[in-house]
């Protein structure tokens, strides 16, 4: 059975929700809590458009308003995974075969290039794209 894409039913969708440029803080929660609700069931075709709308919206308002490149963002967010998951920066050092390149990273004086984005997510066990610019 295809479902069909009812134009009235996103009509509605869109009414409901009112989906714009996201400018602040507070707009940026109010669609995330929306795509968090509709990530968790089974979507109707509809609702993934609306899905979809609102997860474009929110990477451009992200992308404009968080520079998770910068090195003091970097800086926090090895801080964040290194507690999250009770790693050490001697596992680090072990894991890059490294302690000068793990110093520099977690210093900031060592851009994040691909291939050490790539290490990075290996050894936390998240996406190395949090380590680099989309």
């Amino acid at each position: 059975m295809t479902l069909t894409f009812s134009i009235e039913k996103y009509k509605n969708l869109l009414i409901a929700h009112v989906p714009k440029l996201i400018k602040t803080e507070a707009e940026n929660e109010k669609a995330l809590a929306v795509v968090e609700e509709l990530m968790h069931r089974e979507r109707t075709p509809e609702e993934n458009e609306l899905y979809q709308l609102l997860i474009t919206l929110i990477e451009k308002f992200e992308k404009e308003n968080y520079h998770f490149n910068e090195p003091t963002n970097i800086q926090s967010l090895l801080s964040f995974l290194f507690e999250q998951s009770e790693k050490t920066k001697v596992e680090l050092q072990e894991f890059l075969g490294s302690q000068q390149l793990a110093d520099d990273i977690l210093e900031a004086r060592q851009n994040i290039t691909p291939e050490i984005a790539q290490k990075l997510g290996a050894f936390f066990h998240v996406e190395p794209t949090l380590f680099t610019e989309t």
